[in-house]
């Protein structure tokens, strides 16, 4: 569970003042966390140890007979680490809807079948800060940032190869997908990895481990609200 007090440390959380906004004075409104980062870096198991109420971002995926799903170049495997396969507006309205009402349904999405096998009723009532995860949670922090609800952007990351071996035992664990699709992809997320990790930084999510991150949800559910820098050119 977040203490608001202090960071994970022990020591009093500290946040950049030119980065954050009190709202100390007025009722906190609803704001939402987005938690990015490649996949397998523990965006999930992180989230879960804040006890704040999780958004899952990767339900919003596109499904397997979408005709705008992208692949992988030169390749006849589906490209699932693009944004153009999951679908950014259904999850903006999903997090509007649940920082105005505190409730809002969202899609059940099957990752072994790519299809959205059912929907479900996600109540956070009023609870002022949730969390939304998801390996595409980076390309919508400017839309969220101009429609007044974020609270921060956080980026995961660590080991490539760490990575790798997480992601890998997770997917086999969870049969998301054939054996060697797994293969190929993973070892194509690890070798572009810190290219993913960089994307996301220049679309306004503060990179940094899990510690760190902890530190900052920390801050946001004391009622601190940093404004992430968004519009910086995305490294080639």
């Amino acid at each position: 569970m977040l203490d608001t007090n202090k960071g994970t440390g022990g020591s009093p959380v500290r946040v950049n003042a030119s980065h954050s906004c009190s709202v100390n004075s007025q009722p906190i409104p609803t704001r939402v966390v987005l938690l990015a980062g490649p996949s397998g870096s523990g965006k999930s198991s992180l989230a879960a140890r804040t006890d704040l109420p999780v958004l899952r971002l990767d339900d919003f995926y596109k499904e397997g007979d979408d005709p705008t799903l992208p692949l992988v170049p030169g390749s006849t495997d589906i490209d699932w680490d693009s944004a153009q396969s999951w679908d950014a507006d259904a999850a903006v309205a999903a997090i509007m809807e649940l920082c105005r009402t505190g409730r809002t349904h969202v899609p059940v999405y099957d990752i072994s079948t790519s299809s959205r096998v059912d929907r479900e009723a996600l109540h956070i009532e009023r609870t002022p800060l949730f969390v939304a995860e998801g390996i595409f949670a980076a390309d919508i922090v400017e839309r969220c940032q101009e429609l007044g609800v974020l609270a921060d952007a956080l980026c995961l990351r660590g080991r490539p190869t760490t990575t790798f071996r997480r992601r890998l035992l997770r997917d086999l664990r969870e049969g998301r997908k054939s054996v060697p699709f797994l293969l190929r992809r993973g070892w194509r997320l690890m070798r572009a990895e810190r290219r993913i990790v960089a994307r996301q930084t220049a679309l306004g999510a503060h990179p940094c481990g899990k510690e760190e991150a902890l530190g900052r949800l920390a801050a946001a559910a004391a009622g601190r609200c940093r404004r992430a820098p968004v519009g910086t050119p995305v490294p080639e």
